[in-house]
């Protein structure tokens, strides 16, 4: 499709399959929203995972048929974006930011509904980024790949007009099951690759531009450099991860790569949320340090972790959306948390101090560099910093640890003096 630019952004869809490694007959088709400054000029890309249970279609697989016959695609139909309005924090940041959905594997029948565990889904906004900062905002990839160099289709200038990046930085970010995907993305290609020869999830992505006769790029693993995504942070919205083996094997090995990475590394839990702190499994946060939670493997007692963990007072697992859904709204409603107090709707304030939250995280970089500091200044950074206040903005209030700091990181001796 043709982009849409309202002042000095612009919007795009696009459709594409992704094949796991050449050698597996695995495939999954993917939709691809991206927001991205007009004069193509984006100093790094935020990829976003959404949560389980947004847009949830019984009738996907009829409508898919249908579609096939009217040149349609119900994964058009589904909007993350929506959902995760961020797009002002990007803007504020000369960021571009995305959103992937997909027909993940282990709920084929319900395209969008994915429970957790499963780092397919990580790999895929993997290489979906990497998509975005080799061959930009377009459908037709093919026309400046080298691998159809030779043939008459051949057109680098498609290329060269559709990018929009001028660095191969990333963020990966997500809420929910989207959280833990976005774990997977952001220990990068070369651990991504190692782990997932270990649990038989190999991963050395081509990407195809339909089903029937397709068109296709080399494996990534033969792109240059700059062209695959490089993870400079990771933000985790009430992640939510589970272990059903085969189907989901959960994260677990890569929160134990994180924790070795010098990155920055934020995660945001809410004291009202049962889904990411009591149906997780493990969970997000534990006050108990003898209990094994996400953080825990991210944030090992006496280690030199970078990650930090942050508790939102009255904090819902929904709140953070900017817009209401009814299916992510069943995680909260039978929660047994905080049944005196009044935990945050979506499109409420919570949903205002994750655009802010994102808007301060993405102000830690340089224009098209990494994080430059160590680990004491990512601590003493502008957005944690901000966080590590009883009232950061409005109504929004934190939630004290047990050394009454707001924030929660490994090893805190490490920046006492």
């Amino acid at each position: 499709m043709k982009p849409i630019c309202i002042g000095d952004y612009c919007f795009n869809h696009h459709h594409l399959w992704i094949q796991y490694h050449k050698y597996l007959p695995q495939f999954v088709e993917v939709a691809v929203e991206v927001f991205y400054p007009r004069d193509r000029q984006a100093d790094g890309l935020i990829m976003f995972n959404h949560g389980f249970l947004i847009g949830t279609d019984l009738f996907y697989l009829p409508k898919k048929i249908a579609g096939s016959l009217l040149n349609d695609n119900p994964l058009f139909g589904v909007h993350p974006s929506a959902y995760y309005n961020y797009s002002r924090a990007a803007i504020d940041n000369n960021w571009a930011m995305a959103f992937v959905t997909a027909t993940h594997l282990q709920a084929s029948g319900l395209p969008w509904s994915d429970f957790g565990g499963n780092p397919r889904v990580g790999q895929e906004a993997f290489a979906v980024a990497s998509y975005l900062i080799k061959y930009g905002a377009t459908d037709e990839f093919y026309k400046g790949d080298e691998h159809y160099e030779n043939t008459a289709f051949f057109d680098r200038g498609v290329i060269e007009e559709a990018r929009f990046l001028r660095s191969n930085n990333v963020v990966f970010a997500g809420h929910s099951v989207g959280g833990a995907h976005a774990q997977v993305a952001a220990t990068g290609f070369k651990a991504m690759q190692d782990i997932g020869k270990r649990n038989m999830q190999l991963f050395d992505p081509v990407i195809y531009d339909r089903e029937l006769l397709p068109k296709y790029s080399r494996s990534l693993s033969s792109w240059n450099e700059q062209d695959i995504a490089q993870p400079v942070g990771l933000l985790q919205l009430s992640p939510v991860d589970q272990k059903i083996w085969p189907l989901a094997p959960g994260m677990r090995p890569y929160r134990e790569a994180l924790a070795e990475k010098p990155m920055p590394e934020l995660m945001i839990i809410g004291d009202c949320d049962c889904a990411c702190l009591d149906s997780s499994a493990p969970p997000a946060w534990s006050p108990d340090s003898g209990t094994a939670s996400q953080f825990s493997q991210l944030a090992p007692e006496h280690s030199d972790s970078w990650s930090i963990v942050a508790n939102l007072s009255n904090g819902s697992h929904c709140g953070y959306l900017t817009e209401c859904d009814e299916k992510c709204q069943l995680a909260d409603g039978d929660c047994k948390r905080c049944k005196d107090q009044n935990p945050w709707k979506a499109g409420d304030e919570e949903a205002e101090f994750t655009n802010e939250l994102i808007r301060r995280f993405l102000g830690i970089y340089e224009p098209g560099q990494p994080f430059s500091g160590d680990f004491c200044q990512w601590v003493q950074s502008d957005v944690i910093t901000w966080l590590n206040t009883e009232n950061p903005m409005g109504a929004i209030t934190m939630k004290p640890f047990s050394d009454n700091r707001y924030i929660e990181y490994a090893s805190p001796s490490r920046c006492s003096g």
